[in-house]
């Protein structure tokens, strides 16, 4: 049985980094209540891979942990601790020795966590059993590198950086680990189905140009982040150059001037101009979010109604997916 403390250690031991990687991020599930501030929501691009990292963790939902992007994070153990990792199938060690995604498992103080490149998807997620002591700024641990907040020092991480973990006592017991059934992991693949919503500023599409955003496909440019993906393909028209500037929800689907689609998402600016045929639902844009450049996606029209079955059909399979003890 594992005993967690609601506090660091003084001397603020944890993970320390050796290789930060290409965008390795501290993320709590998001930012909410600050727009008014000019601050967008942050948290995890895919939310379902880090719910199930801290779940494995034993963890609250919103605990920090980190999103590692495209892969190259290694760290250095200073504590002995349980970590999980999930999301893009990146290639894991523990002091050279595989390890599987989707599990979590004990690691030593000394030990060595490597995770390489993924083949396939983009991002995945490291917990910690009690997740991470990081102060919370603007009520939010969360990374926005562009407005310089959360994190260590609102910025990405960097070598020897130290993200402190809570102190952990263990009795005679070994530690629970626990395990994702194969068949209940996600399956990351290089095309995927963005149900969207029409609103916001549908009316100025006309039939015509709906039914062709929905019939055709498009690609990830080479503009594509945390902000959100630039597609590539057929040219939407609007009847209407801009509007005035307004708040912008996560998954909106801009169409700028020259008529290809943006999806917005997790660090997106709080306001814009340019009209949105729709919304994407957020299960999709989780899975968006593990597209690189050349992957391929489909816009299909939703009802309001159906996409809240969806949302609550998914939140109840979560919650009722039993984990296996190892």
């Amino acid at each position: 049985m594992t005993k967690v403390i609601a506090k660091a250690s003084n001397n603020e031991l944890g993970l320390l980094v050796t290789n930060a990687g290409v965008l390795s991020l501290v993320q709590d599930s998001g930012r909410y209540g600050a727009f008014n501030l000019g601050l967008t929501n942050g948290g995890p691009a895919d939310s379902l891979a880090f719910n199930w990292a801290n779940r494995l963790c034993g963890n609250e939902l919103n605990c920090t942990a980190i999103e590692i992007n495209l892969g190259g994070l290694e760290l250095t153990a200073q504590v002995d601790c349980v970590i999980a990792v999930t999301g893009a199938p990146m290639p894991l060690t523990l002091n050279g020795q595989q390890r599987l995604l989707w599990q979590s498992f004990s690691v030593k103080a000394g030990d060595t966590i490597k995770l390489a490149y993924a083949p396939v998807g983009v991002r995945c997620y490291l917990a910690v059993a009690g997740g991470f002591v990081i102060k919370a700024s603007f009520g939010s641990t969360a990374t926005v590198c562009r407005e310089s907040v959360g994190g260590l020092n609102g910025d990405k991480l960097a070598v020897n950086d130290v993200l402190p973990c809570h102190i952990m006592l263990r009795d005679d017991n070994k530690l629970k680990q626990l395990m994702l059934a194969e068949h209940q992991q996600p399956h990351y693949t290089n095309e995927v189905v963005l149900h969207t919503i029409l609103s916001y500023q549908q009316r100025y599409f006309s039939a015509i140009e709906k039914k062709l955003f929905f019939a055709n496909e498009y690609q990830v440019s080479k503009h594509w982040d945390r902000m959100g993906y630039r597609l590539q393909g057929r040219a939407v028209k609007a009847d209407i150059k801009g509007i005035l500037s307004e708040g912008i929800c996560y998954g909106a689907v801009q169409i700028p001037a020259d008529g290809q689609p943006i999806v917005l998402l997790n660090d997106r600016q709080t306001i814009g101009g340019y009209p949105k045929i729709g919304a994407v639902i957020s299960t999709d844009c989780a899975k968006l979010a593990q597209l690189r450049q050349g992957d391929r996606v489909r816009f299909e029209p939703i009802s309001m109604s159906k996409a809240d079955n969806i949302f609550h059909l998914n939140l109840s399979r979560f919650n009722q997916t039993q984990l296996i003890s190892l």
